[in-house]
């Protein structure tokens, strides 16, 4: 039991030191730490204290400098402010002496006016004198000529309004010989080097379709039972149907190239899946003209594409897929707009123009030929219509509205638009006329001809292509006859519509005959 309290009181007693010792520790801490922030705070306040003086040094410093740059400004505005007044004081000056030498020029102008006053009196009368005596002497000039002076004048305008008139014509004559002699020959390299670097093919269009069979039994299958398989696939598809005694073929007609394409699409898949009824008609006639109008996207799609025409819109695009499927006097609508945008091209490139433009020019000339709606617009004038519709190029519009002179032509693209569509349509067998249309083109050209006075004979030759009209010699002189060749000339030219170009040959000659008996 002592031992346990002895321990205990060890262990107080230790306590009781070790509190002492820490306590005397932290004293002795608080006492170095109470040193050490003193000494913080001095060394602070001597920083404080430094920092001070040094900022003081430099706003004086600074103050110092914006003292002298002012000072500087001050003088240089001073300066300134006498060199103005110096100028002012010398523009005061020269006023002041203009205004005296104003002075003296006023004082002359008045001495002037009055000597001028003086001499018109003068040239008054002066001019009553010549007046008198210039009616004398016309007087005793008509009585010497026979004739009034407003005779005289008439005649002697006259002559020289005839004089001028063959003076004008042979000269308009040289220009236009020495014109030619590098114009047309220019001209003619241009269209026969680009009419050489484009090939085309052409084949006549008809309005007739022949679908070939494997065997006549099929003709009766198509036709149904009392007709009534025919009578609903030319229902679906707008097409006449012709079956005769052709062997192994019957004939679809219509004027419109898609409903027969359509027909035959549509006959072609009958056929080869053998169930031919009016239901499965209709069926079979809604589908293909669905894959039909697909087609003519991605025709009108790859042909811009060949051609390298970008930005176009997918309506025109659309249109121009269409024209597959069109033709004008028998030629297909697309090869000739595929060939007219190439030589356009070509052209615009001999002649330094913008060749993409001109083909995007040449390619859609021709747009206003497959509408959706049919109208009686002239189809130059629609298609320009459609092309400012989708935001196309104005030079692009005037292009194609004035390619069979409907408007006005801008730009030269128009024009070469125009050339290409002839130099297309124009090639030996492109295009298809009829009999009639023909025949009335040369008597029309010789009707011209014939209703100038002084012609004898008027011949249409070469299929049209030559006007040769004889004149009479004592009716018609040379210089007339160059005359009347440019007026026949232009008269075809705004009066008749026909393909490529028309010379118009007039010969005037002198025949003297004698017999020998």
């Amino acid at each position: 039991m002592m031992e346990i309290v002895t321990g205990i009181i060890g262990l107080i007693i230790g306590f009781i030191v070790g509190r002492y010792v820490l306590n005397k520790i932290f004293q002795d801490l608080e006492l170095k730490a109470a040193e050490k922030a003193n000494s913080i705070i001095k060394e602070a306040e001597t920083h404080a204290e430094n920092l001070k003086k040094e900022k003081l040094l430099e706003a004086k410093e600074k103050i110092q400098e914006l003292k002298a740059q002012f000072d500087a400004d001050e003088l240089e505005r001073k300066e300134k402010i006498q060199s103005a007044e110096n100028r002012i004081k010398q523009k005061e000056s020269s006023l002041n002496l203009k205004y005296e030498q104003y002075k003296k020029d006023q004082a002359q102008v008045e001495l002037a006016k009055k000597e001028l006053t003086v001499l018109l009196e003068n040239n008054k009368s002066k001019e009553e004198e010549l007046k008198l005596l210039n009616s004398q002497i016309k007087t005793q000039l008509e009585k010497i000529a026979g004739m009034t002076q407003e005779e005289a004048k008439n005649e002697l305008i006259f002559h020289i309004v005839e004089e001028a008139k063959l003076e004008a014509q042979s000269q308009m004559k040289e220009v236009i010989e020495n014109a030619k002699l590098t114009a047309n020959k220019e001209a003619k390299r241009i269209v026969i080097q680009t009419i050489q670097r484009t090939a085309a093919e052409h084949a006549i269009e008809n309005s007739v379709t022949v679908f070939n069979l494997e065997s006549d039994e099929i003709k009766g299958r198509i036709i149904g039972r009392e007709g009534r398989n025919i009578r609903a696939l030319e229902a679906a598809t707008g097409i006449e149907i012709i079956v005769d005694d052709t062997p192994d073929a019957i004939i679809l007609s219509g004027f419109d190239p898609i409903r027969r394409e359509i027909a035959r699409l549509s006959l072609h898949k009958l056929v080869a899946d053998g169930r031919i009824h009016p239901a499965r008609i209709e069926e079979v006639v809604a589908k293909t003209t669905k894959q039909l109008n697909e087609e003519i996207m991605e025709v009108g799609e790859r042909t811009v594409l060949d051609l390298g025409i970008h930005g176009l819109h997918s309506e025109l695009i659309r249109m121009v897929g269409k024209m597959k499927y069109r033709s004008s006097y028998g030629q297909n609508l697309l090869q000739h707009s595929r060939e007219v945008a190439n030589l356009c091209a070509i052209m615009a490139s001999e002649l330094g123009l913008n060749p993409k433009l001109a083909k995007r020019a040449g390619l859609l000339h021709d747009i206003g030929k497959v509408p959706d709606d049919q109208t009686e617009i002239p189809h130059a004038i629609l298609g320009m219509q459609l092309a400012q519709k989708f935001k196309e190029n104005a030079e692009v519009c005037n292009a194609i509205g004035a390619h069979h002179d409907e408007i006005e032509m801008t730009s030269p693209i128009s024009a070469i638009v125009q050339a290409c569509d002839a130099i297309s349509g124009s090639r030996p067998g492109a295009r298809r006329e009829m009999v009639e249309t023909y025949i009335k083109r040369l008597k029309d050209l010789e009707a011209i001809a014939s209703s100038y006075n002084g012609v004898s004979k008027s011949y249409a030759i070469q299929a049209g292509r030559e006007l040769r009209v004889i004149v009479e010699s004592d009716k018609v002189t040379d210089d007339q006859a160059d005359i009347m060749a440019f007026d026949i000339a232009k008269r075809i030219q705004t009066e008749l519509q026909y393909p490529g170009q028309i010379k118009v040959t007039l010969i005037r000659e002198k025949r003297s005959i004698s017999y020998a008996k």
